[in-house]
């Protein structure tokens, strides 16, 4: 263990050097529309979310506005996101809850985030690191792969490999290192075709993939 976390100190130092400020590229005003945008980018890139919500915020800007809209009014809205009918269905669900459990407030618990349509833990934990401040380990499909290929973990469930990433990092980076992945990942270490020579981890990544 102490080997492993020395060299999960020399992954955070570099990955920290490279991104120094990271924060969510989601465009987002307060906490519900975090929410609603982070919804909204499951199989689909921040950029289209953004496009999308530039429109979206402009008709519905509170949860009061999101429950009472027609789901067919919320579909058309988000369809450029993909997934659309199921999307605009947990997103009005989800608005509804905060109307009727919470005062149309998003909670600051992952406990109660998670229990409002259309919120996983990833969801959860976006929201709590960029709308409260609250730290959290985001395991989107850059942070699974990367944890993976660097071996900070052996696991493919993202809530185990978000407990495995949990125990080597500290608290206080948790957000920053999740973010820090996924920068990395959109940037260099690509699903297809990392840029090994460039990858300022090469040194320390045995990934049986590495390109020389």
């Amino acid at each position: 263990m102490a080997q492993r976390k020395n060299r999960t100190a020399k992954i955070r130092k570099t990955l920290k050097r490279t991104y120094p400020d990271v924060k969510t590229q989601l465009y987002y005003k307060n906490p519900f529309e975090l929410l609603v945008a982070t919804i909204l980018s499951a199989q689909c890139t921040d950029k289209q979310v953004n496009t999308a919500t530039k429109v979206l915020f402009k008709k519905l800007k509170t949860p009061n506005d999101f429950a009472g809209a027609a789901l067919e009014t919320l579909e058309k809205l988000i369809r450029p996101t993909g997934y659309f009918r199921n999307k605009a269905k947990n997103i009005k669900n989800c608005a509804s809850m905060l109307v009727e459990k919470y005062n149309c407030e998003v909670p600051s618990r992952l406990d109660e985030l998670v229990k409002l349509p259309g919120v996983g833990r990833k969801t959860a934990n976006v929201v709590l690191g960029a709308a409260f401040g609250i730290q959290g380990i985001v395991v989107d499909t850059h942070v699974a792969r990367i944890s993976k290929r660097l071996e900070l973990t052996e696991n493919n469930n993202p809530v185990k490999i978000e407990f495995d990433l949990m125990e080597i990092i500290p608290k206080k980076e948790w957000s920053d290192f999740s973010l820090q992945l996924i920068f990395f990942g959109r940037a260099i270490c690509k699903a297809r075709k990392p840029a090994c020579p460039t990858c300022p981890l090469y040194n320390l990544c045995d990934y049986p993939g590495k390109q020389g």
